[in-house]
């Protein structure tokens, strides 16, 4: 071979070995968390063997059944259906929070807009189900829901462009108010009249319940979540919209210097996430719940932030860490059963892969202030920095 040959040769692996690290490297360090928390998680589960009935101390084997039986419930014929119940309301709150990331928003209101996404479909379920068909009071149900959890989302975000109010802050602080607010929808005006305790009304007595499409509690639901991945997807590359979001997060000074309202775009970035967060919400009471009581509460808004890290704010990502997610969730309980461990191991897991994936955002972002060469960066570059990290 001539030695141009040799030199062709070698720049072409070359460019397949850097094409090779660059795809790899959305994947490698979700991959890592998942697998060290697996790991965390098994040195717990061998430290506290001896509570575990029928299992000697430091016994080295209970990690093995207790994964194999967590997959076993995951991959079951009714274990895959319930994985994908699980993972319906992640994914779309999982595609608001990463919509927020996208923009360089933080968005922790999903439980809040959740809330008022399950308030809203209750509302339509209470008022029109008594007359109007399916065909009418589902679709309304869901919309009311979605546009209950965008005025949740509109509301931090109308703060932060008006005010310049942090959206971590407000979105904290209005999950109480909105908690508060369910409370009392569910006891006073949603309230199903006669009952001697207050609750709401059964959806599925009033034309409101999603119909089953897959086994025995695969709802309607699951389609919406899924539909809703390549819409977002095209939202966020294929539009416009998309494009000033995504210029918006990386930098909002230059965005605002291309002509970018970006005051506008964070308060229709939080309505959005909002709305994705309130359809999880109505899917989830028409589809699941059906009938709740004053005190429902969720943690699908923080567990959307895993999935949305995990995902590294990429909507097909987020179907797959929401699956993921959900497939633990799923698997749960046949852990307890057959292993003796306790599903609030899946609860661990999930926090210690939040950890793990939020320890590399902070060290990615402190890369990026350390190439400032010593100088104080803005907080608007401290935002587009923090931005970029997760996506």
């Amino acid at each position: 071979m001539s030695g141009f040959g040799r030199v062709r040769r070698a720049a072409l692996l070359s460019t397949v070995k850097r094409a090779a690290i660059g795809a790899a490297r959305p994947i490698a360090e979700p991959l890592a968390a998942i697998v060290l928390a697996l790991l965390v998680g098994a040195v717990l589960i061998v430290l506290f063997s001896g509570l575990v009935a029928r299992h000697s101390a430091f016994d080295l084997g209970l990690p093995v059944a207790a994964y194999a039986a967590l997959l076993e419930g995951a991959v079951s014929p009714n274990g895959m259906t319930a994985t994908l119940v699980y993972a319906t309301p992640l994914i779309l709150a999982g595609l608001g929070v990463a919509i927020g990331f996208k923009a360089g928003l933080f968005n922790i209101g999903g439980r809040g807009q959740f809330l008022m996404g399950a308030v809203g479909a209750l509302a339509v379920a209470t008022v029109v189900g008594q007359t109007q068909s399916s065909y009418i009071t589902i679709p309304l149900a869901l919309l009311v829901g979605a546009l209950c959890g965008a005025a949740a989302g509109f509301v931090p975000g109308a703060l932060k462009a008006t005010s310049g109010a942090h959206e971590v802050v407000t979105t904290i602080m209005l999950n109480y108010v909105l908690v508060f607010v369910t409370y009392w929808a569910i006891s006073g005006p949603l309230a199903l009249p006669g009952s001697p305790q207050p609750i709401s009304v059964d959806v599925a007595t009033r034309n409101a319940a999603l119909p089953i499409i897959l086994g025995r509690d695969g709802h309607l639901g699951i389609l919406v979540a899924l539909v809703a991945v390549p819409l977002v997807w095209f939202l966020l590359y294929r539009t416009t919209l998309g494009f000033e979001i995504r210029a918006a997060g990386a930098n909002s000074d230059a965005a605002r210097y291309g002509g970018m309202r970006t005051n506008r775009l964070i308060v229709l970035t939080m309505s959005l996430a909002g709305l994705l967060a309130g359809l999880g919400g109505a899917t989830t009471i028409l589809g699941v719940v059906h009938q709740v009581a004053p005190g429902y509460d969720t943690t699908v808004g923080f567990d959307a932030i895993t999935v949305a890290l995990l995902a590294r704010s990429n909507p097909i990502g987020v179907m797959f860490s929401g699956l993921l997610l959900g497939a633990m969730r799923a698997g749960a309980q046949t852990m307890q059963i057959q292993a003796g461990v306790p599903p609030e191991l899946v609860d661990a897991l999930q926090a210690i892969i939040l950890v793990l994936l939020v320890v590399n955002v902070l060290r990615r972002w402190l890369d990026g202030r350390s190439r400032q060469h010593g100088s104080t960066p803005s907080a608007a570059a401290d935002t587009a920095m923090l931005a970029d990290a997760t996506a």
